[in-house]
C-alpha cells in the first residue's frame, strides 16, 4: 500500500506511536494478517464495530429454523449501538456469523466438480483479503481459529439483546487499529463502490 495515497483516509485521533504502528502494518499488508489485527485491553461495557460476540441468533429463511451461532462479528457502527446514545427508535445491532475457514474449505473440496487447485487458490485469495465480500480472521486462540465472515449474510437483533453487564463473557475479540481499518475497508469496498458502470440518468 502507498501510505501517502491513503493517509488522508486514516484516523487522525491516534497517538504518534499508534499511528506509526498502523502505517507500518499497512505497508506490510497483506503479508502480516495475523494476531496483530486483534486488540488487547478493550474490556469496557461497550460493543465495538468488528467485535467477535458469542451466541447470537441466525435464521434460515427457507426452513424458518432459528439457531445460535458460536460467534459473530459486529457490523454496526460503535456509536450507533452505544446505549448512552438515546434515540426515538433504538438502532438494531447488525452482525454476521463467523465461519471456520477449514469448514468452508472442506465443503468446497467435497464438490468434485471443483478442482483442488482452484479451491486452494480461492482460499489463498481469502487469506490475502482479496475477495470483496469475505473478511478473513486469522487464528487468535481456541475460541477463534482461522475464520471467515461473509459480509452479505447479515442479521440484526434489538440493541438490548446483548447484556452489557455480561459483555466480558460474550466478547471473543476486538479489532486493533490495523484490524479495524482492514474491516472498514472491506465493508466500504463491498457496500459503497461508486463505479457500478450504470448510467442512472438525471
Amino acid at each position: 500500500m502507498n501510505i501517502d495515497d491513503i493517509s488522508i483516509y486514516l484516523p487522525k485521533y491516534l497517538s504518534p506511536d499508534s499511528q506509526s504502528s498502523l502505517y507500518d502494518n499497512l505497508r506490510s499488508f497483506p503479508d502480516n494478517i495475523d494476531k496483530r489485527i486483534y486488540a488487547s485491553g478493550l474490556n469496557y461495557d461497550i460493543i465495538y464495530q468488528g467485535d467477535g460476540i458469542k451466541d447470537l441468533l441466525v435464521v434460515d429463511f427457507l426452513t424458518r429454523e432459528i439457531k445460535e451461532t458460536k460467534s459473530s462479528i459486529i457490523i454496526s457502527n460503535t456509536c450507533d449501538i452505544d446505549t448512552n446514545n438515546t434515540r426515538f427508535v433504538p438502532n438494531q445491532i447488525l452482525y454476521a456469523p463467523i465461519i471456520k475457514l477449514e469448514q468452508y474449505k472442506n465443503k468446497l473440496l467435497s464438490d468434485t466438480s471443483i478442482a483442488i487447485e482452484k479451491v486452494n487458490s480461492h482460499i489463498e485469495s481469502i487469506i490475502k483479503q482479496r475477495i470483496s465480500n469475505i473478511f478473513f480472521l486469522p487464528r487468535l486462540n481456541d475460541d477463534c481459529e482461522d475464520s471467515i465472515v461473509f459480509l452479505d449474510r447479515i442479521f440484526n437483533v434489538q440493541n438490548n439483546y446483548i447484556d452489557r453487564d455480561k459483555l466480558h463473557q460474550k466478547r471473543i475479540f476486538s479489532l486493533s487499529n490495523y484490524g479495524f481499518y482492514l474491516f472498514i475497508f472491506k465493508l466500504s469496498l463491498h457496500y459503497t463502490r461508486l463505479h457500478e458502470s450504470v448510467d442512472r440518468g438525471s
